[in-house]
């Protein structure tokens, strides 16, 4: 897998396996429809649903007003018809607007009355591409919290494909954010066959013997070079777990690792206050303490919306040299 500043390289983007799934899961069933705003005529703001109009037509990829709200609330109401919606955020900061209808009605469908409501929402999420603070929220940390959703964070071509087809075919609501700033950047190949990505399997992106980064989304490759630099400058392997699935996320991978280095950093984009490291970062240290040789550490954005200027917003989020920092406090103590 490679990460291109310029998107040249080899292999399929990011954006690819997104584009590969939707048009495979559309191709194989045809319940599958796409939602949103522009996705159509114009081909989605990312250009992520491009050619899907004129491959399956109007009455599967419809153009919507610009109403979140409405948009979340159709998909429902479909996929208790017994469609697969997949709706798109144009981006993932707007769910705010249909926050009601996910939270209140969608996450609590089945546990009401038991029934199904097999619907994805696409949230293209995150910084680094200078959107300023309505246009670059890590906002997962909200739906964690909600119990009847799924929530997915691929990282690479290969998981953004097979995770999202795994989203569409589940019978439950799920949240597949799709980080913006690795649309382009990040290539590698999708795998022959249905390319499935099973919900709630962490992977291991790098492996290491002297402490564990967990971490997901565009984070995972920020972790992997910083981990590269740890071992040319300071002799250390450091192991990095991409979580892929974060509600459920893998507890086992988790707490393994953790016990196997006795060091952890948890890892990610999403402001620290309340995230989804600090619920990691809890279990991990109820389950596995007497293994640890350090307290669990936590690098995350700052506390504040998200700046605009390219300066600051690098000043916000974590990079490479302050995650290089960080290990090298977590393997010193």
């Amino acid at each position: 897998m490679t990460m291109d500043a310029d998107g040249k390289g080899k292999g399929a983007t990011y954006l690819d396996g997104i584009s590969r799934a939707l048009r495979d899961e559309m191709r194989s069933d045809p319940a599958v429809f796409c939602l949103g705003e522009d996705i159509g005529v114009y081909g989605g703001a990312f250009r992520v649903t491009k050619g899907l109009l004129e491959e399956f037509g109007e009455e599967r990829v419809l153009d919507t007003p610009l109403a979140e709200s409405a948009i979340i609330g159709a998909s429902i109401g479909a996929a208790l018809m017994g469609m697969r919606p997949v709706a798109e955020m144009q981006f993932a900061d707007f769910v705010a607007c249909g926050f009601n209808q996910l939270v209140n009605f969608a996450a609590k469908v089945h546990y009401r009355w038991g029934a199904k409501c097999p619907m994805t929402l696409r949230l293209p999420t995150g910084g680094g591409v200078h959107g300023g603070p309505f246009h670059s929220s890590n906002m997962e940390g909200w739906f964690f919290h909600v119990p009847g959703l799924k929530i997915v964070a691929p990282s690479t071509p290969a998981d953004a494909y097979g995770l999202l087809r795994s989203a569409i075919r589940d019978d439950n609501p799920v949240l597949y954010f799709e980080h913006k700033f690795l649309y382009r950047r990040v290539k590698g190949e999708i795998p022959a066959g249905d390319g499935i990505v099973p919900i709630g399997l962490a992977a291991r992106a790098r492996p290491g013997t002297d402490a564990v980064v967990v971490t997901y989304g565009a984070m995972v490759h920020a972790a992997v070079d910083a981990a590269a630099l740890i071992a040319r400058d300071d002799g250390a392997q450091v192991e990095v777990i991409d979580l892929r699935s974060l509600l459920p996320w893998d507890r086992d991978a988790v707490l393994e690792a953790a016990r196997r280095t006795n060091r952890v950093m948890v890892l990610h984009e999403a402001t620290r206050t309340g995230g989804v490291g600090a619920e990691i970062s809890a279990v991990i240290m109820e389950e596995a303490f007497e293994a640890l040789d350090a307290p669990v550490a936590r690098l995350a954005s700052l506390d504040t919306p998200v700046p605009y200027s390219p300066p600051l917003e690098a000043a916000f989020m974590p990079d490479v040299p302050k995650i290089v920092d960080g290990l090298r406090r977590l393997l010193s103590y």
